[in-house]
């Protein structure tokens, strides 16, 4: 399994750029990550390709430039910011010489290193285990494929049916206790339900300010920090709303583009706590520039878990470093669309309260259309 980095363990972070056009974005998010994880980023190296090589991704070339870049910074280990094969992953650290980590193998080790809760530890568990199965399986084909011969009998895919066995028996073990913990969130859920408390579940793109907007409402004291994936546990709370009453809020993790397909499915339990929301508060850091594809990322990700038809209203956060005012939005129909805040300074946090309380049923319009994901 991917041993995460000790703190100020030295990387060459390596970004390729494919002609997305948004090399810039992605690479300064990668930096964000590799500091999550606790490594220190001592060099960048940068290329243009039409493809990845299907030997080592980046190409012979390329490789070469990171080998050297290795030895001149005296690196402990290579991240790439792209999913890599068990092939290339391998053949990459034959050349180079050093562990290669993937951008998967990296968000699965900050997930590793924010779960607190039984629950979550679990989740990160199972997914971990489901990507280490398939490059198990990749890594041993070439002994499967010899069936037997000096030096290969018997031990070689007796080890790896072992493996196998073993990985799958944890796996099962991980998805029983993940069901029970999903019917007793059920139950909770069915319990609030019949209390007629409405749900509303913050949403955004990791670091959007989530925690930082969610202890400002329910001075909760959640962790709340500069880094991607702070929190990982979804957290919640009764918040009290004077012509409405108490509803529920809840402070979930934040997504990223290209988020690993095992984590949508290992979180499934938890994700569905926004699936079955009233309403979604899509916070976005709206003094980023990479704001429009990262409000398309999480609109993805919702639409991924079967939350596309909540409706949401956009939360646009950090408005103290962009200096816009504090207001509210509206569509054709005058239901709230967007409202302009700043979790930080408290700026437009009585607007959000007036919104909360309008889709609450305290006002005339009611909750906002479901969004188009």
């Amino acid at each position: 399994m991917f041993e995460r980095p000790a703190a100020g363990e030295k990387a060459v972070l390596v970004q390729l750029d494919f002609g997305t056009g948004d090399a810039a974005e992605r690479l300064e998010e990668s930096e964000l990550l590799a500091s999550s994880a606790g490594a220190a980023v001592v060099a960048v190296v940068q290329g243009r390709r039409q493809a990845p090589d299907a030997a080592t991704f980046a190409g012979r070339g390329k490789v070469a430039e990171i080998a050297e870049c290795v030895r001149e910074r005296q690196a402990d280990i290579v991240i790439f910011n792209h999913e890599l094969s068990a092939a290339q992953q391998r053949n990459l650290e034959k050349e180079l010489g050093r562990r290669v980590v993937d951008r998967t193998s990296l968000i699965l080790d900050i997930f590793a290193l924010r779960a607190k809760s039984h629950e979550g530890k679990l989740q990160v568990e199972l997914a971990q285990l489901q990507h280490m199965a398939t490059r198990l399986v990749r890594g041993w084909t070439h002994l499967e494929r010899q069936k037997g011969g000096i030096g290969l009998r018997g031990p070689g895919e007796t080890q790896l049916e072992t493996d196998r066995r073993l990985l799958a028996n944890r796996v099962k073990v991980l998805k029983d206790r993940l069901k029970q913990l999903e019917r007793q969130r059920a139950v909770r859920r069915k319990a609030r339900a019949r209390r007629e408390m409405m749900s509303v579940s913050l949403v955004g793109y990791t670091n959007a300010g989530k925690s930082t907007l969610f202890n400002a409402l329910t001075h909760a004291g959640a962790y709340a920090a500069d880094q991607l994936f702070a929190t990982l546990d979804t957290t919640s709370r009764r918040l009290y709303l004077p012509g409405a009453g108490n509803i529920i809020l809840s402070d979930t993790v934040g997504f990223i583009r290209d988020l690993p397909h095992s984590l949508v499915a290992a979180f499934h339990a938890t994700l569905e706590e926004t699936a079955s929301a009233d309403l979604l508060l899509h916070v976005v850091d709206s003094a980023s520039a990479d704001r429009d594809a990262q409000i398309a990322a999480v609109n993805a990700v919702l639409g991924e878990i079967g939350a596309a038809g909540v409706p949401q209203i956009l939360m646009w956060n950090k408005i103290d470093l962009t200096g816009a005012a504090p207001g509210v939005d509206r569509d054709a129909c005058g239901r709230i669309s967007r409202v302009r805040v700043s979790a930080r300074t408290g700026e437009g946090l009585d607007l959000l309260r007036q919104a909360l309380t309008e889709a609450a049923g305290g006002g005339e319009t009611g909750l906002p259309a479901a969004h188009a994901a």
